[in-house]
């Protein structure tokens, strides 16, 4: 191999898989005598990349990690994200995804300094994976914060951004971090509130570590991740539904969710009352779906919404 810019390539890909090579086998691997190779090695060496070499007859080499990262076109903040992407890909359910991220994030994290793998390993520590999510997307700066005071236990302030787009200063106790996919969300005791809450972490910003330590409180429900799930089903709201359909009772559950069962009033009408967790609106579009005719008689938000979409819904076929 002559050409050297491809051939110091090909050398630093090899010396990224975490092992000791020998000056023979890389040479072997290269098509190029030993001396050549501890030329390359000198060369990589200039350009900033941490080789160590070993004695002996037949002597090795090894890529550790530096104190600053090598020449890599990224800065610490791209390092930790990519780290980050990576070890959530590790657990990823895409077949073949989840070895490729594992070799990619071995050779990632052999070159990082110390002071980014603490931040990976902090990050990681902190976090239980939940698979759901919608593509928010979170500052890499903004989740190690996080995630190091909930490794540290120490009270957090940080401004936070309802869905209404209220603001308001928070002071938590840090519990988790949880992921479910493409979202995070802090698990916290809210100090202010004086009950637990959670946090969507893309509307965190400025978070601070106070420096006071915490002994966390037991979550009032299960596991962390647990207790997520819940709070996103309450936050959905309920809905005490009342609704009459002119169809067979068999035919209307058909259609439905199996713990909705509507009652025969006859033979070819029935009546659902029962309770939903979801939003008036969601409820408004599964109804229309059913394809079936049908008559709310509660509740009345469902009521006034289905008057203002059957209006929007005119307007747009005029």
């Amino acid at each position: 191999m002559t050409d050297t810019p491809a051939r110091l390539l090909n050398l630093l890909s090899l010396l990224q898989t975490p092992r000791e090579w020998p000056g023979s086998e890389l040479a072997d691997r290269l098509s190029v005598s030993p001396r050549t190779i501890r030329r390359d090695i000198d060369r990589l060496r200039d350009l900033g990349y941490p080789v160590e070499a070993t004695r002996g007859a037949v002597g090795g080499y090894r890529l550790v990690a530096g104190t600053a990262m090598p020449p890599l076109l990224l800065d610490d903040e791209e390092a930790v994200a990519i780290a980050v992407g990576l070890r959530a890909g590790a657990g990823h359910a895409i077949e073949g995804v989840d070895e490729a991220s594992v070799r990619a994030l071995a050779k990632l994290e052999q070159v990082l300094p110390a002071r980014l793998r603490h931040r990976v390993s902090t990050l990681q520590n902190a976090t239980i994976p939940l698979t759901r999510g919608d593509g928010a997307t979170v500052a890499p700066s903004t989740l190690t914060a996080l995630a190091g005071a909930v490794t540290g236990r120490e009270r957090l302030r940080f401004s936070y951004r309802a869905g209404d787009g209220a603001e308001t200063k928070r002071l938590v106790e840090p519990y988790r971090l949880v992921s479910t996919g493409r979202r995070w969300y802090l698990v916290a005791y809210d100090l202010g509130r004086e009950d637990w809450r959670t946090f969507r972490v893309d509307r965190v910003t400025d978070p601070l570590a106070t420096g006071a330590r915490f002994t966390p409180r037991e979550l009032p429900e299960g596991d962390e991740a647990a207790y997520l799930a819940r709070s996103m089903t309450r936050a959905q709201g309920e809905v005490d539904l009342d609704v009459e359909f002119g169809a067979p009772a068999d035919v209307v559950a058909g259609r439905l969710p199996a713990h909705l069962a509507p009652v025969a009033t006859g033979p070819e009408t029935c009546r659902l009352r029962g309770r939903v967790t979801d939003s008036v609106e969601w409820v408004a579009v599964r109804l229309a779906l059913l394809d079936i005719p049908f008559k709310v008689h509660a509740p009345t938000p469902l009521r006034t919404h289905l008057q203002s979409l059957a209006t929007r819904l005119t307007t747009a076929l005029a």
